[in-house]
């Protein structure tokens, strides 16, 4: 059966009407209504605390997104993912990074073919060699055991492994040094490569058709970097491997395909640090907890395909997030992490969450009626309280957020934790119920400066909460944000796995390229503003 375009669906139309008689209510007031709204609007899963009692939401509100998911077909789609359908209708290709961490014994079949047993194979050609780098097997052209990784990518091929390696830094081999080359400003391979020895320095090049602009660029200057020192271009081979699956291009680069780690055109470059591109990852922490960390990816995949909608909690993150971006009109989310080794969780999930869903059309091209992907961005705390917080307690703007806390630090040094903590727990409670103006007087605060000392509060907050940062935990927190995007797509019935939109600056970029680096006088058919500039950079240049 067809699903109606989703404003014209009944339970779209019943969450606005509900809507229109739950937005000015407080949260004071649905905790003073539940004294025991804090334990009922809470669930406890995957070794996870999820309270999302600080919700604009009662027991009516869930069920009505529920419904909503259920008529937007969430399940069937989530059962078409995990058996392999083409689900990315606009390339045709299946979408399984489930398939990443699925148990060896598994059967996700695509185009009639088992790939779980490809995936457990390139895992295990990545154990060999990460467990020859780290325990100095591996011999750089003079002899000399590798010391320093430079990973080399972009989009994920960057992001998923710098966050996964700064969340993991507490598990990784200290003697090794990892640095990350994304940039295709000079700056970034200059500064990432300036204090390493040539000898001791392997590049991971990460690009699935070893062409990508950004990453060819830096990987060319890479190896110049390599043969300055080295001579011999032979040294490529044992200075460099490839996360790809282009053999030609990657043996012309020097490399050898027996150190070639490839994935696969159902795996997206944003969903992708569980794959090869995660070398960098299992190089740093090893083979047994880069296998923890695929457990938690497992545990919420599981979670997520078999829980009911209500005790779901990837399937509740998603649907609040919608709630507050289709009905509230909140444009943003925050990512909190209380966490120092998180500090670039939220930078990750900026790709994972906006290249999604940030599409104007349906999944048959209809363009939408409604607002699609809102803005994920986020900083550690407690260093955010000190920078954004003012605007979130007393701006103009609605920002849900998202608080990620845990018990037992990595670090115990004195009374830092328990400080920590304590911001979470008064942030999110300063948020929810903020400071009315009674109390502002009653503390004898001028009437004059009353109303600056007033915080509305009425800011709903999901406060998230771990035993430890670990492996498996990482792995749990990728996912349940993976699968919270993948229902928000689902119920805006767009393609979350497609990225057209990343490909129209990269093509003009190519044409301008050569009206900046030839000689004479380039004949210019821009729009004015972008004649003017070229003109103006050559001009410049030219000066130097």
């Amino acid at each position: 059966m067809d699903i109606l375009p989703l404003t014209r669906r009944p339970s779209w139309r019943a969450l606005q009407a509900h809507f229109e008689k739950l937005h000015t209510v407080h949260l004071r007031t649905l905790f003073a209504e539940d004294p025991r709204r804090g334990e009922r609007f809470a669930l406890e899963a995957l070794g996870l605390y999820f309270d999302y009692s600080k919700h604009r939401v009662t027991e009516e509100t869930l069920r009505l997104l529920i419904g909503l998911a259920e008529e937007s077909g969430l399940r069937r789609r989530i059962d078409a993912m995990f058996g392999g359908e083409k689900i990315n209708v606009t390339e045709q290709r299946a979408v399984l990074h489930v398939a990443l961490r699925a148990p060896k014994g598994a059967t996700i079949v695509v185009d009639g073919e088992n790939v779980v047993p490809q995936v457990h194979a390139v895992l295990e050609r990545m154990a060999a060699f990460a467990e020859r780098i780290r325990n100095g097997n591996w011999r750089g052209h003079t002899g000399k055991p590798i010391r320093n990784i430079v990973n080399i990518g972009i989009g994920g091929s960057d992001l998923g492994p710098v966050m996964a390696y700064e969340a993991l830094r507490f598990y990784s081999r200290r003697a090794l040094t990892f640095r990350f080359v994304s940039n295709v400003d000079a700056t970034d391979f200059v500064e990432a490569t300036h204090d390493l020895d040539q000898a001791e320095t392997l590049f991971i090049v990460s690009s699935k058709t070893f062409t990508t602009l950004e990453t060819m660029t830096n990987a060319r200057t890479a190896r110049q970097w390599c043969l300055q020192a080295l001579g011999d271009e032979s040294a490529i081979a044992k200075h460099f491997v490839a996360v790809s699956t282009n053999a030609a291009e990657v043996t012309k680069f020097g490399i050898d395909t027996g150190n070639m780690f490839g994935f696969w055109d159902w795996v997206g470059g944003r969903y992708s640090m569980d794959s090869a591109i995660g070398l960098s990852t299992m190089i740093a922490i090893g083979p047994q907890q880069f296998q923890a960390m695929l457990d938690g990816f497992r545990a919420v995949d599981e979670h997520f395909r078999s829980t009911p909608f209500e005790r779901n909690i990837p399937v509740l993150m998603g649907l609040l997030s919608i709630w507050y971006n289709n009905f509230f009109g909140a444009q943003t989310v925050a990512v909190l992490p209380y966490e120092q080794y998180l500090k670039r969780f939220p930078a990750y999930l900026q790709q994972l969450t906006m290249e999604s869903n940030g599409k104007q059309v349906t999944l048959d091209g209809s363009v939408v009626d409604y607002q699609t992907s809102p803005v994920y961005w986020g900083e550690p705390g407690t260093n955010g309280q000190h920078s954004f917080y003012q605007l979130i307690h007393q701006g103009t703007k609605l920002i849900p957020c998202d608080l990620i806390g845990f018990a037992k630090p990595l670090h115990s040094v004195g009374r830092h934790h328990d400080l920590l903590m304590a911001n979470v727990f008064a942030q999110a409670e300063a948020l929810a119920f903020g400071k009315p103006a009674d109390q502002v007087r009653a503390e004898g605060v001028p009437q004059a400066l009353v109303a600056h000392r007033v915080f509305e509060g009425n800011i709903p907050t999901t406060t998230l909460l771990a035993e430890r940062l670990t492996p498996e935990t990482l792995g749990k927190l990728v996912a349940l944000y993976e699968h919270s995007v993948f229902t928000q797509g689902a119920v805006w019935g767009i393609n979350s796995f497609d990225q057209w939109g990343v490909e129209l600056g990269k093509a003009l970029a190519q044409r301008i390229v050569p009206e900046l680096e030839g000689a004479g006088e380039p004949e210019l058919r821009h729009d004015s503003s972008t004649n003017a500039l070229i003109r103006r950079y050559r001009r410049q240049r030219g000066s130097e």
